[in-house]
């Protein structure tokens, strides 16, 4: 059971260590911590994408600043309480982890396959300029009756035919992992600059299998 769900969420990312690792949290004496890998774009911008790891696959009182690594896991979620709201935040969680000489050229440095279900009813738009946008909230499971919410955008075609889901619909996506900046008004005076994660969708397709 436990494989198969493990299955449904599998993520690869390689670039550079963009800074230290930081203390996130502690379960049975294992502590996992964060750190960011910058990722190269087509266009040679990078994607700033966080990643979560435990200290018993790496020694995290060392600084890895410019060493370039290949990531293997699953991207999850958890909801974090703030300013009377629900905060989506999102990370790599990393099973596997290897330093390499660089980012490979042509490799694929940055995947992720997913199977969930449909948890929200799609937004359909179109640009200023008429490019057609969908936006997915999809439901992955866990062991132990646990989910990760994941943001999905779609494109073109793929953003047409995403805005006939409904909800309860059982999907698989494949695509890469974006980081992209915005800023967070805090009050009328201070705003704050804020990274949102999703997955920019390559492929998708409804499965036959819809939960009840």
């Amino acid at each position: 059971m436990s494989d198969k769900i493990i299955e449904n969420n599998q993520v690869t990312v390689m670039g550079e260590v963009a800074g230290p690792f930081t203390f996130s949290h502690g379960v049975f004496g294992e502590g996992f911590y964060m750190v960011d890998v910058l990722v190269k774009r087509l266009s040679n911008s990078d994607d700033r994408i966080p990643l979560m790891i435990s200290e018993r696959l790496i020694d995290v009182t060392q600084d890895y600043t410019g060493c370039f690594i290949k990531a293997s896991g699953q991207f999850r979620s958890y909801n974090r309480h703030e300013e009377q709201k629900n905060h989506l935040v999102l990370s790599v969680f990393v099973r596997e982890l290897e330093f390499i000489d660089e980012e490979l050229d042509g490799a694929k440095t940055n995947q992720i396959e997913l199977e969930g279900y449909i948890c929200k009813a799609p937004i359909y738009r179109k640009t200023p300029l008429g490019r057609e946008i969908a936006d997915l909230l999809l439901a992955v499971n866990r062991p132990y009756g646990k989910s990760d919410y994941i943001p999905c955008i779609c494109w073109g075609r793929n953003a047409r035919y995403a805005s006939g889901f409904e909800v309860g619909e059982h999907v698989r996506i494949l695509g890469r992992i974006q980081s992209r900046e915005y800023l967070k008004k805090l009050s009328e005076t201070e705003t704050e600059t804020r990274i949102a994660y999703e997955v920019s969708v390559s492929k998708l397709e409804c499965l036959e299998e819809a939960m009840v």
